[in-house]
């Protein structure tokens, strides 16, 4: 019987985040749990470490322009930022969860675009 790396068992947490992150969509609570959980789970394995990262500023960085969203519905652009945080979103959750799945690091976790690297 092998036994899981620290590595794996860790990189199973940030794939239960990309989870409750992909169901926020619905449920927008679960986002909040994973946020938490993020900060909770975080410093203990540098590879799945770079994914509570950026989980973290993705769950930030998602507020921020949801809020300008809110803001800018006034003058009816809103609504355009509401669809772009989405798919910028999922693209995020959905390419951060492949590199977990593979046993890869996001190697840069201050990028702020749609795609995990």
């Amino acid at each position: 019987m092998q036994s899981q790396s620290p590595s794996a068992g860790y990189l199973n947490n940030a794939k239960i985040i990309y989870g409750l992150y992909a169901l926020g969509y619905f449920v927008g609570v679960t986002t909040l749990a994973g946020v938490i959980l993020a900060y909770i789970w975080r410093g203990h394995d540098a590879v799945a470490d770079s994914h509570f990262t950026f989980q973290i500023r993705t769950f930030w960085i998602s507020l921020l322009i949801g809020l300008i969203a809110l803001v800018t519905m006034i003058i009816g652009i809103g609504f355009l930022i509401w669809l772009f945080l989405a798919v910028w979103g999922l693209l995020r959750v959905i390419s951060g969860f492949l590199l977990a799945n593979d046993g890869k690091p996001v190697s840069n976790t201050k990028y702020w675009g749609m795609m995990a690297e």
